[in-house]
């Protein structure tokens, strides 16, 4: 019977796992919790959701990572699945109850007859193993593996921060101040609460931010840099009073039905974070400050002024293979070709993205061990193909930086003879067709 090692039951680890064993492979599974544990992680589950509960856009035809959702669910994703199965409200975007999501994976993985688990650290890099590895222990990797990365490559490793948001109680909301409501009134129209600030209430909070007291960082922290699709909030107020007006505080597309005839001077909005919809998580507010200076200042937005926390930001180091340099075009290590590697690890950001770099490399390995052993990565012009593109060679090596999927990473069309507002359908039409000729060669 064909096998295959895997480190990192996480979002790639677990797609990886499941795209390999439904091909008949037997995995071993290796996952370091709960007999060690980071300090982002809160549980032992499978593909534990540690910042937002949101996948992002679910737009298929106009936005690259609800094309990249689609892509995976034609591809028979176990997140994907998981995903859809425990949806909650989040307007035109794919958001989950984070706990039922990681019961699902964690249970259907542990039920495979052709996964085994192996819940223990690998603290060296498999270097003289039997088997294709796939190494997807994620942008918490152990510092002993990091180790045995850094000296099998010779190469350092880049590394950022990135921070978690609050989480908010439902019923400490003051509803008598904040509402209901999707910006543009996508989706269902009212997935978000939204909590509004006049000018002077925002150059407050602004002036909060900036004066509140930060966690301070290690020594060996001190000069990593933030990612910038994820940076706390009072980083963005840093750059200038207005930053957060324009990015996660932005007024556009909502109207306050307690004061009808005031445009919003900035809005504060949150997502629901669980199925039962008590728990509410505040989109963008990913922070370092300490745990007592959010709930003092984070009390200053109306409608949570008696807002219960039941969880507080936090900021953690995570860090990332230099792709370009280290890994061949389907995703191996040049110096050690039956080593693989999927998932954040890699220089992906992003839950779907971290998935779809496993979903890729596991039918890889698939095609390796029980089928031609010719199959190439997905092609350039999908979502799949052109996310492993950038990381593996489309990207610069001296100014690599973690991605999110964008339709920037896609190969051009003839773009001038299609009017603009097509553009996104078109790029995602090809992207489906081109995906159906990978999953079914002739």
């Amino acid at each position: 019977m064909p096998k295959a090692m895997i480190i990192g039951a996480g979002l790639a680890g677990s797609e990886a796992a499941w795209q390999c064993a439904q091909a008949g492979i037997d995995v071993a599974l290796y996952e370091m919790r709960p007999a060690r544990s980071t300090h982002a992680h809160h549980t032992d589950g499978c593909a534990e959701l540690v910042c937002s509960n949101s996948f992002r856009s679910d737009d298929t035809f106009n936005n690259a990572v609800g094309l990249l959702h689609e892509e995976m669910r034609r591809a028979s994703s176990l997140i994907i699945r998981c995903a859809d199965a425990h949806k909650v409200p989040a307007g035109g975007a794919l958001a989950v109850d984070r706990n039922a999501f990681s019961d699902a994976v964690t249970h259907a993985l542990h039920n495979h007859p052709h996964i085994t688990f192996h819940r223990e650290e690998i603290e060296a890099l498999p270097l003289d193993a039997d088997c294709p590895v796939i190494i997807a222990s994620g942008p918490l990797t152990s510092d002993a593996l990091a180790n045995a990365l850094m000296e099998h490559t010779g190469e350092e490793y880049l590394a950022f921060f990135d921070a978690i948001a609050p989480i908010v109680s439902r019923e400490t909301i003051n509803m008598d101040v904040a509402w209901f409501q999707s910006r543009y009134d996508k989706g269902d129209g009212a997935d978000y609460i939204n909590c509004a600030m006049n000018e002077s209430q925002y150059k407050a909070f602004i002036q909060a931010l900036l004066d509140g007291e930060k966690t301070k960082f290690k020594e060996w922290e001190q000069n990593t840099p933030y990612f910038e699709g994820c940076l706390p909030i009072e980083v963005m107020a840093e750059r200038g009073i207005e930053t957060l007006r324009f990015g996660p505080m932005k007024p556009v597309g909502l109207t306050n039905p307690h004061t009808p005839n005031e445009r919003p001077y900035a809005v504060v909005q949150l997502r629901q974070d669980n199925k039962l919809g008590t728990l509410y998580n505040m989109v963008g507010f990913q922070t370092k400050l300490t745990w007592g200076e959010q709930k003092r200042i984070f009390r200053m937005i109306p409608a949570l002024e008696e807002a219960d926390f039941v969880r507080l930001g936090g900021i953690h180091r995570n860090t990332f293979l230099n792709s370009p340099r280290l890994l061949t075009h389907d995703m191996r290590l040049r110096s050690a070709p039956h080593i693989r590697f999927a998932g954040q690890i890699t220089g992906v950001e992003g839950y779907v993205e971290s998935a779809a770099t496993g979903l890729v490399v596991g039918r890889l390995v698939a095609d390796e061990l029980c089928g031609s052993g010719t199959m190439l990565p997905p092609p350039n012009d999908t979502a799949l193909g052109a996310l492993v593109h950038h990381i593996t060679g489309g990207a610069e090596s001296s100014t690599f930086q973690p991605m999110n999927i964008n339709f920037g990473l896609f190969p051009p069309m003839e773009e001038r003879k299609i009017p603009k507002k097509e553009r996104p359908r078109k790029r995602a039409e090809r992207a489906l067709a081109s995906l159906h000729d990978w999953l079914h060669p002739m």
